[in-house]
């Protein structure tokens, strides 16, 4: 079932596996699909000598890994193609102790101190590019935690328990039978709900650890990542703390815009900024929650979840920004259940249904054209009175027939019924006219929010909550600078960010070689 290069690569992918692994088989042989999911696992075990199979009676097909004879708890119920296809081969890398994936020591360390016994099932799409953060995150917190296991189930298998548990959105996430998370998430962000909800033996006020550097970079998009190799490049000892390598354009599947590189993906672009940065001496702490900021003395703190504190004289914000909301009453409960911000990963869920795009800019204009080829119809609602996106966009929109367009038009109300949305109010901005549109769902494109709020009693921010700036970086505290979306540099864009990251750095370095700070 797997083509022959595929196997070539993984099998060198688990040449240095040292554990013995077993594929765990549970499967109904009437089960139409039994013999094809099987032919995949053999094909998939067939590339290490450390790697069998063993079958059991059971219901549909479902596999869990094993370690040594002893359960990882990791199992899948589906078989984990596409892009999960890297969950499983990171699954067999992370029980043998390997992988780039895996957390540090203090993340390991909260991750083992969670109460209670925890079950997981995570809903997954094969070709949805969020599922694999959260399916990965969930496989390690199992594999280091033996009070943790978790399931990946293959969303489209099991329409009945999709439709049961009222799904409409993935990755869906629940523990011990109960809703949990929906959406894209990481580790860190999953242990930190999981901690609030469920308890933790660690108290980190009594174990708090101290990490002093010449910079910190608070953030690890494209203007962290730059000004942590810029700082780095003048030797001077660097870390980047942030909640993933990569930030908001992870979020993004095409890019197309990146100077010198004609077409790259969200996620292959962290991967190379990643990449990047590990050529360099530069200490990254991934996973981390910033809780609090000290800024105003000589030596200022960033403390994160977990009780770690970093020390610097020198700061750099590069928290960018996140996906605005519509900010209407009973939002929170309908996110997941029937709206939505990510076309490419919640979009099947509506394969003949009739959706709106909320936002007439770039990203509201490529959402609703990727939409058209699988809804039925899409009503894309513009507040100004007229679209922002590029012309070559709109030319495109045009063409599709099953498109309808209404600019300044506000969304005033979301209309729900047994906890998800069956349509919309809307409001002609030119008559104060009011309608409600009856629709299956809605993907909400509005912009982006500056991620500032722990700044916000440190540094000058604009009504909007952006940093202000000057040209060079500089913020209204000596010794801390900011970069990137988070800032009042206009023109939010991966290529900009990555320069305003470079200039901020620059900055940090000459005030400190003239010594002021």
């Amino acid at each position: 079932m797997l083509e022959k290069d595929l196997l070539e690569q993984v099998r060198g992918l688990l040449a240095s596996l040292k554990s013995e692994f077993t594929l765990r088989i549970e499967r109904d042989p009437d089960y139409d699909k039994a013999a094809e999911f099987s032919s995949f696992l053999e094909d998939f075990a067939s590339t290490s000598d450390k790697i069998s199979t063993e079958y059991a009676d059971g219901k549909d097909f479902r596999f869990t890994i094993l370690r040594n004879s002893e359960d990882t708890g990791v199992s899948f119920r589906g078989i984990p193609n596409g892009h999960e296809f890297t969950s499983l081969l990171l699954a067999i890398l992370n029980a043998d102790g390997q992988g780039k994936n895996l957390p540090d020591k203090a993340i390991a360390a909260r991750i083992s101190r969670l109460k209670g016994k925890l079950t997981f099932q995570t809903y997954v799409s094969l070709t949805c590019t969020n599922c694999p953060d959260v399916v990965q995150a969930l496989n390690v917190m199992a594999i280091i935690n033996p009070n943790l296991s978790h399931e990946m189930i293959d969303g489209s298998l099991f329409q009945s328990e999709i439709s049961r548990l009222n799904i409409q959105g993935v990755p869906a996430v629940y523990v011990n039978g109960e809703p949990f998370h929906t959406g894209r998430g990481e580790l860190g962000t999953l242990l930190q709900k999981l901690e609030d909800k469920f308890g933790t033996e660690h108290d980190e006020t009594e174990n708090i650890t101290e990490h002093e550097y010449d910079v910190v970079v608070v953030g690890g998009g494209p203007a962290g990542t730059a000004s942590a190799i810029y700082s780095a490049r003048k030797g001077l000892k660097v870390a980047i703390v942030a909640e993933r390598i990569g930030g908001q354009p992870t979020e993004t599947t095409g890019i197309e815009n990146l100077i010198s590189v004609p077409k790259t993906t969200g996620t292959q672009l962290a991967a190379d900024m990643k990449t990047h940065i590990e050529n360099y001496p530069i200490d990254i702490f991934e996973n981390r929650k910033i809780t609090r900021v000290s800024l105003r003395g000589k030596m200022k703190s960033v403390s994160v979840r977990g009780g770690e504190v970093f020390l610097s004289p020198a700061i750099v914000i590069a928290t960018g920004a996140s996906w605005r909301r519509l900010g209407l009453p009973d939002e929170e409960k309908y996110i997941g259940h029937g709206e939505h911000f990510c076309p490419h990963c919640d979009g099947p869920f509506y394969k003949g249904k009739d959706i709106a795009v909320v936002g007439g800019g770039n990203s509201g204009v490529e959402a609703a054209i990727d939409l058209a080829g699988i809804c039925r119809h899409v009503t894309l609602i513009e507040f100004a009175d007229e679209m922002r996106a590029d012309d070559v966009l709109q030319q495109k929109l045009k063409t599709l027939t099953n498109v309808e367009v209404f600019t300044s038009t506000q969304t005033t109300a979301l209309l729900g019924e047994n906890g998800k949305i069956t349509g919309i109010t809307v409001k002609d901005r030119k008559t104060d006219i009011e309608r409600n549109m009856m629709l299956d769902g809605i993907f909400v494109q509005i912009g982006l929010s500056p991620n500032s709020d722990l700044f916000k009693d440190e540094l000058l921010l604009t009504p909007r909550g952006e940093i202000v700036i000057d040209e060079a970086n500089r913020t209204s505290l000596t010794g801390v600078y900011a970069a990137g979306d988070v800032t009042t540099v206009p023109y939010k864009q991966i290529v900009i960010a990555m320069g305003e990251g470079a200039k901020a750095a620059l900055s940090a370095f000459d005030d400190r070689i003239r010594g002021i700070f």
